[in-house]
C-alpha cells in the first residue's frame, strides 16, 4: 500500500464526515444526543459491526 493511497483514504473519511455537520446541523445534534443516552456496549457493538463491513468491503474492493 503505499502512502498516497493511505492519505486518499483518510481525506475521503474527512470529506464524508462533514457532508453531515454542513447540510443538517440539527440533526447531528439530535443524533449526539442519543449517542450520549445509548448504552457503551450498544455504542461499541455498532463500532465493531462498521469496522467489520470497512473490512469486508476492502476484501471485496481488493
Amino acid at each position: 500500500m503505499a502512502w498516497q493511497d493511505l492519505f486518499t483514504a483518510v481525506a475521503l473519511v474527512l470529506v464524508l464526515e462533514g457532508v453531515i455537520p454542513f447540510m443538517s446541523p440539527d440533526t447531528l445534534r439530535k443524533t449526539y444526543q442519543r449517542l450520549v443516552e445509548m448504552e457503551d456496549q450498544t455504542i461499541r457493538m455498532s463500532g465493531l459491526v462498521s469496522m467489520i463491513a470497512g473490512v469486508l468491503l476492502l476484501t471485496l474492493i481488493r
